[in-house]
């Protein structure tokens, strides 16, 4: 988990670089963070205040948005302002966002501080320095207390820290939701889960029909490319990860 910055800095990248450094900022130990605004001075007064201290800033204008973005890529901090109309996308108006990968939320109405899902909430509007200090502390909240183990089965490796896999030397690269199936899929070897346990654990919600069938094909794709294959199908019941004579 990337530290949050302990004195404020001005970033030396231009914007046009943001869609494409999530992971960058990650490896760089920068803490990136997802603002969710509909209100375009309130989301530009807070992006300018972020980006100074030293967050990189990814803005997504609703619900549905902010909820695309989440499958994307991996974010550090999310900035949610709980009067947005589309709320729901993203699970309810709590902002519930689907584990493991699920990072702090500080939440706002209409500008205005309300608290984080993780300690608490607090009462009426707040100055900039004191949403800092709360971004700051959700942040470092979120860090590991101890080492993280990885996930391995055979030559597939997940490294929970990094939310980077692995098959043998070759990098597996995953979306948010591809990586929530396999840590899925390895916590479980050789047991055969069927498509509503995987979505429950992969979404919030109930998927669209399909979706888990997509998703295990995609990501089947990535970690069979090359060697044997390691997630199966079992008909009529669900898919499982291992080898099939270990079954």
């Amino acid at each position: 988990m990337p530290k949050p910055p302990s004195a404020p800095a001005a970033p030396a990248d231009p914007s046009a670089r943001e869609s494409r450094g999530g992971e960058s900022a990650r490896r760089a130990g920068v803490p990136h963070v997802l603002l969710t605004v509909g209100d375009d001075r309130t989301a530009e007064l807070l992006r300018s205040t972020l980006r100074l201290a030293g967050y990189r800033v990814v803005l997504a204008r609703g619900g549905a948005q902010a909820m695309a973005r989440l499958t994307e890529r991996c974010f550090d901090l999310v900035v949610l302002d709980v009067t947005l109309p589309d709320l729901h996308r993203l699970g309810g108006r709590t902002g519930r966002l689907a584990e493991p990968v699920r990072p702090p939320v500080l939440l706002l109405a209409g500008g205005e501080f309300l608290g984080s899902m993780r300690s608490g909430a607090g009462d009426g509007p707040v100055q900039t320095a004191e949403i800092l200090a709360t971004a700051e502390r959700l942040v470092r909240a979120a860090e590991p207390a101890g080492p993280v183990l990885a996930l391995r089965y055979d030559d597939l490796v997940l490294d929970e820290a990094s939310c980077r896999a692995r098959r043998g030397r070759r990098p597996i690269a995953l979306t948010p939701s591809e990586y929530r199936l396999l840590r899925c899929l390895l916590q479980h070897a050789e047991r055969v889960l069927s498509k509503e346990q995987l979505g429950r654990h992969v979404w919030t919600d109930l998927p669209t029909s399909g979706a888990v069938e997509r998703l295990v094909s995609r990501l089947r794709r990535k970690v069979d490319e090359e060697g044997d294959t390691l997630i199966h199908t079992r008909r009529g019941f669900g898919y499982w990860l291992g080898r099939p004579a270990r079954l």
